[in-house]
């Protein structure tokens, strides 16, 4: 087993603050409609993908661009990472959300951002649509997020290990379609860490407990689920092995 250094570890927790960071920033920054743009939901949807595509092209070779806990929790599971180094990537990652929304509200104009005497939730606040429930919305985050986490462990599969060339571009239409469907549910958050950057800094909590719950309960169910009944490891004379613990694997995955 190849050892990990200490400069391991701050390079993969540079990857994720970074990559989840832009991931906010990019990604939150298209849904403002004050500066002559009024985004749809298709365009907001279409622009997370491509932030998705663009942040896996970049750190997906060094920390596999979890960008979100639910996948990191689903790596564990898989024995792709360790607890310990899991915990690196999670902090990566919430600080990165908070830092990534932090600078879009240092570089957007203040009535932009929050206009004078509006009501409702935040530029980027994920929340369930008024008519749908509770139970609803966590539901929608729960399947969106387990189809997602189906894409990490197929990708994590072995026998994907020679069809990696196009996974940015997969990632990114995946999300894409994914806040397509699950969008005016529940926003389509599919990621604590997205959705808890935009909560700090708006001081918006209400129903945000589904954007923990709902992706988190997914990675927890699926990842075994595929496991057991999908994963077949190939024969080491095909396949060299990979070993399981502390060294990040050649099959990368991310998330929104």
């Amino acid at each position: 087993m190849t050892s990990v250094t200490l400069l391991d570890r701050i390079s993969w927790f540079l990857a994720e603050l970074l990559g989840t960071g832009m991931l906010v920033f990019l990604g939150c920054s298209g849904c403002i409609s004050g500066l002559g743009v009024i985004p749809t939901h298709l365009m907001i949807c279409i622009n997370f993908g491509l932030a998705v595509m663009l942040i896996v092209n970049v750190f997906g070779g060094i920390s596999g661009s979890h960008l979100n806990p639910a996948v990191t929790v689903a790596a564990v599971l898989y024995k792709l990472v360790t607890p310990g180094n899991a915990a690196i990537y999670m902090a990566g990652q919430f600080i990165g959300a908070f830092m990534g929304f932090g600078l879009l509200k240092a570089v957007t104009p203040a009535h932009v951002f929050r206009p004078f005497n509006a009501t409702g939730p935040g530029l980027c606040t994920t929340m369930p649509h008024p008519d749908v429930t509770s139970f609803q919305a966590v539901s929608v985050e729960f399947i969106i997020t387990s189809i997602l986490i189906i894409i990490c462990c197929a990708v994590w599969d072995p026998r994907n290990a020679k069809f990696h060339d196009s996974v940015p571009l997969r990632f990114g239409l995946a999300i894409t379609c994914l806040a397509l469907s699950g969008g005016p549910f529940s926003g389509g958050s599919m990621n604590p860490a997205r959705s808890l950057g935009p909560a700090l800094w708006n001081g918006d909590f209400d129903s945000h407990w589904i954007y923990w719950v709902g992706p988190i309960l997914a990675a927890l169910v699926v990842t075994p689920f595929y496991q057991v009944v999908f994963r077949r490891d190939e024969p080491p004379a095909e396949t060299p092995a990979k070993s399981s613990g502390e060294e990040i694997p050649l099959s990368h995955t991310n998330n929104v």
